[in-house]
This record gives C-alpha cells, structure tokens and sequence, in this order.
C-alpha cells in the first residue's frame, strides 16, 4: 500500500479558491473513485469532488469551513500500489508532510520535511531554489502572499504581520525582503533563495494580483511600500504596454495627473493588469507623502493643500449623504464597532456583488416601462399548459416571453451585443443565449438557456425548470451560467408592478417581468378589467438608444399580445 495526496482540482476559469462546505467522507473511510468526497462552493456554485482513487482516507488536511486555493492538499488516501516506484517517484519529486499544518502545498510541505529532518533552512532553499521554508507555527496569510514570500526567498515565519490579527501582507513580505538585502554584508553572494529576490520584487509588484489586505497596506504609503512602487506618481514601477480600466478609472487618473500604466493593479481581467480607482488613489497618494515630492507627482498641485485635495477620493453627494450623520462626517472606522451579526462576505453574495457594482458603473443604464393588453395570452397558455401537462412538462409564461424576446432581438441586433472596450469594438452576438435569474437562497443566480431561439415552448419550459431548479440546489455547473447575451428577470412572482434592474454586464439589456393581473384598461372607449402585463426594461446607453429600446418593447409587445404568432416561429 502506497500514500497518494489529493489536491483540490481546477474549479473552472478564473477560479482560484473555493470554500470548504462539507467532509461527505472521514479519516479512515474506504473510497471508490469518483465517489463525491467533498463539496466546495466557489463564487459561482457548489461543486462536488471526487476521488481519484480506489482506497482508504488517511487523513483530511482541511476543516470545514475554510477558503481552501485551487491545487492545495486537501486528502491524503493509502491505496494499492508498486511500492518501491513509489519511493522512488517520491525521492525526486516534493510530497506533502502527513503531520504538516493545514492549507499547505506541496512545495510547502518538502520544506518542512526538510526542516523537521535537521536539515539546515539555507540547503533546503538550496534544495528548492526560490522557495522557503514554512514555519511549524501557523501563519495567517492568503494564498498570493505565500508565493510572493517564495518567489522573493523569505522565510513567511519570520515576518511580522501587519494585517488583522497579525495576518502577514504582501508589502510585509516585500518590506521584509528589502530589509534583509539591505542588512546582507556587502561583497557576499546572496543566499540562494534571495539571489533574485529584487528582481522577482519588481516583477512582482508589476503583476502579481493582490489580497485585500495586501491592497490596504500598500495605500498606507510606507517608506517601503513607495520604493516599490516607484519613486512618485508616474514612475515606471509598473512597465506595461496594456493597462485594463473602467472609464471612470481613467478620468480620475487623468485628474491627479497619474498615468496609469505605471500605477500596480490589484486585479487581473483576462490575463492583463486591471486597475481599479482605489489603487489609481493609493498611487497618487504614495507619490504626494514619498521624499520625490508632490510638484512632480500631481499635475497641477503646487501646494500641501491643493496636492490633499488632488489624492482624496471623489464622492458624490449621494455618497456623502450615506455616509455622513448630520453636523458631522462618519469616522473611517465607524463601522468596526457597530454591534450586530457579522456574515462573511464571500463567496457567491461577493461575485453578486461585485457584478452588480461593475455594471452599474461601467454601463450608463436607460430603464423603460411599459404594459399590454395580455388576455389572449393568458387565453393561449391556459390552453397550451393543459396539453403540456399531459406530457408531465408545467407551461408557464416564460417560454412565451423568451420566444418573443429572441424573435426580437433578431430584429434589434445592438440589445443582444457587448461592448468589448479593450478593442473599441462592438460585438454583436450570432446566437441567442438567454440568462434566467433563479433566486436562490445562496443569492442571485443566472443560468443560461443556450440557442434559445431554435426551441420550442416545450423544451423551453423544460429546460427552465431544470436549469432553475439545480441552481437552487447549488448544483449548477459553472459553464451553465456563462455565455449569456440577454437576461430576463421575473418580479412578477415576488410583487412589484415595476423596477430598473441592474444590467448582467457586459450585455447590453435586462428584461423583467411583472405580474399579469387584472387591471383597468380602456377598450373601445370603455374602462374594462382587463388582464395586462407590466414589465422593464434597463439597457446599455452606450450601445442602446432610449429610442430603439422603446422600439424593441413595442415589437416585444406586439408579439405576446398576439402570441399565436410565436407559434409560426
């Protein structure tokens, strides 16, 4: 019997850690491969793990509950095997220490077997070049920090952590790493581990995609944190030929006189640097309170006053309102202190939200309301669910209304576009992909109906339903929310008459529907009740004018009011 060690596997694109939610096996269990063995929700959906291997569990290198990154340690099995070529594969290659901490990789684990052989920190370093040792002791730092502590050749143990609870930085770990190139006897060759450690530091802070706390330390303006950066606002500690940013973004850095292509981006977005508003402030900030001097980092300002004024956020009214109280401004840390639960915000809520906030400040939205006359609908779908029901399928209004709106938007190609802003381009859509927004008790979820508009009301009714009812569940793949190019929304079966919803970036338009109910309606100048639907509509101004959303809502309309027309499509 041979060890095997399990890393949590690829969770999708762009997925780079997930929450441990639940052990469905324990240390000791017998396991079959591809039995589930863990469930994991990333920001996008609860994902079940399998085992790769027919075995016994030795051990389980995780608590429920914790953020575990992709490609870390997260089960060690004992299954049947060649013994010696297993040895022999181990002795060339890292394995992971059965009695190491938790949250470590392989890599991490070799340097502890190292170190808990005797062997010397300087020849396991030796052993693993740019790697360092990880300390007995547990050490709070995000995934992205303990490699940037690798590539730079610091021993994470020893740093000082600056962060909530002691929790170790990036700018700790680039401080540290600068204070011992500065303390090493001059005309001796760097440790092995550290040879490079300038180099990687530069390179680092020119890609590496940083933590919120790492973010936060790096704005407080530190000696350290300057020299990494560069020396004031607009220096080159950020070379790049691309820069990724919102409009916003640009304007402010244009205001404080920064170019952006020097300022370190704390995300990344398709694999280009993407800089958000608060590191174009951190930036200018550290350029103002750095020994380079405010006249050559801030256009325009000239004096202490004018260079505060230039590095403060810009607020709007609405904003200072919200975060004022009456005679006086809100402190910066009002809200540490406030009593009440405290739920993390991670997770599926934190995709949500961060979605909902891009969108509403990347796309300037339109919103259009409007009503029709739905008695021959309700008419067509009474009469059509009947037959459904029959064949087990539940009919509802909504593969009516997704059939009018791709009939549509073949009609009105820029509501079912995206504006790719890397490439100053348009991009209108060859296919209708239909996002469903499923309220789920996780958050909101918007799986995809693909090629809507080559189903019929069947499938689409059937598909809808399987599609909402797994999101629910959390047991949506991660690929069925993607690709979407229009969304619809449904207000109807919560309450509400109307509503401006916020836009799935980065398509172009949002439909939601309202309640059909009776209603007072004029026909044939007498007020009748009168079963109608109201619904909204919210579109990208920049793609979409108010004048051709209105015509789409009018084709929409005529559509459902008629909807035996959707029959022939």
């Amino acid at each position: 019997m041979v060890e095997r060690t399990f890393e949590l596997p690829d969770l999708g694109e762009g997925i780079a850690e997930g929450e441990l939610v639940s052990w469905l096996v324990a240390a000791g269990d017998t396991v079959e491969e591809d039995q589930v063995i863990a469930e994991v929700e990333t920001d996008k959906a609860l994902v079940e793990i399998p085992s790769p291997y027919d075995g016994s569990v030795t051990r389980l290198h995780h608590d429920e509950g914790e953020i575990v990154p992709v490609d870390a340690v997260i089960a060690t099995f004992e299954v049947e095997g060649d013994e010696e070529a297993a040895a022999e594969r181990d002795s060339s290659s890292p394995s992971v220490d059965a009695g190491g901490g938790t949250g470590e990789t392989a890599a991490d684990a070799a340097d502890t077997d190292a170190a808990a052989a005797g062997t010397p920190a300087d020849a396991a370093a030796d052993a693993s070049p740019g790697e360092s040792p990880v300390p007995s002791g547990r050490v709070f730092a995000s995934p992205s920090t303990r490699t940037l502590a690798r590539e730079l050749g610091v021993d994470i143990g020893a740093v000082e952590g600056s962060g909530p609870g002691g929790r170790v930085t990036g700018a700790d770990v680039r401080a540290y790493a600068q204070g011992a190139s500065e303390d090493a006897p001059t005309g001796e060759e760097p440790a092995a581990g550290a040879a490079t450690a300038s180099a990687a530091a530069a390179e680092t802070a020119a890609t590496t995609t940083a933590d919120p706390e790492e973010v936060a330390a790096v704005g407080n303006g530190t000696a350290e944190a300057v020299e990494q950066r560069g020396s004031g606002v607009g220096g080159a500690a950020a070379e790049r030929d691309r820069t990724l940013a919102m409009p916003a973004t640009r304007q402010l850095a244009a205001d404080l006189g920064v170019d952006l292509n020097a300022v370190p981006a704390s995300e990344e977005r398709e694999g280009e640097p993407f800089v958000t508003p608060d590191d174009v402030r951190a930036f200018a900030a550290e350029g103002s309170d750095g020994a380079s001097g405010v006249a050559s980092g801030v256009a325009g300002a000239t004096t202490t006053e004018e260079a505060k004024s230039a590095t403060e956020p810009v607020t709007t009214a609405d904003e200072r309102a919200a975060t004022e109280t009456p005679g006086e401004g809100a402190a910066a840390g009002d809200l540490a202190d406030r009593p009440g639960e405290r739920v993390p915000y991670r997770g599926v809520r934190r995709t949500i939200g961060e979605q909902m906030a891009e969108s509403k400040y990347t796309a300037p939205h339109v919103s259009h309301h409007d009503e029709f006359d739905a008695a021959e609908l309700v008419e067509l779908q009474e009469e059509l669910a009947a037959v459904a029901e029959a064949e087990g399928v539940k009919l509802t209004y909504l593969p009516f209304v997704v059939k009018a709106i791709t009939t549509a938007l073949a009609e009105f190609p820029y509501l079912n576009a995206s504006l790719d802003e890397s490439a100053e381009e348009i991009v209108l859509h060859d296919e209708y992909n239909v996002g469903i927004a499923v309220a789920t008790d996780a958050g909101l979820m918007v799986p995809v109906v693909k090629n809507a508009d080559e189903k019929g009301l069947k499938q689409l009714a059937e598909e809808i339903r399987d599609l909402a009812e797994r999101a629910r569940n959390r047991q949506i793949k991660p690929e069925e929310m993607q690709g979407g190019t229009f969304t619809i929304t449904n207000i109807g079966v919560i309450g509400g008459e109307f509503s401006s919803p916020i836009i799935n970036h980065p398509e172009a338009a949002i439909f939601a529907m309202g309640p059909i109910k009776k209603r007072p309606w004029v026909l044939d100048d007498e007020v009748v009740a009168r079963n109608t639907m109201r619904f909204s509509m919210s579109v990208d101004h920049r793609l979409v004018d108010g004048a051709d959303a209105a015509r789409f809502s009018n084709r929409v309309k005529e559509l459902l009011a008629e909807p035996s027309r959707l029959l022939l499509e």
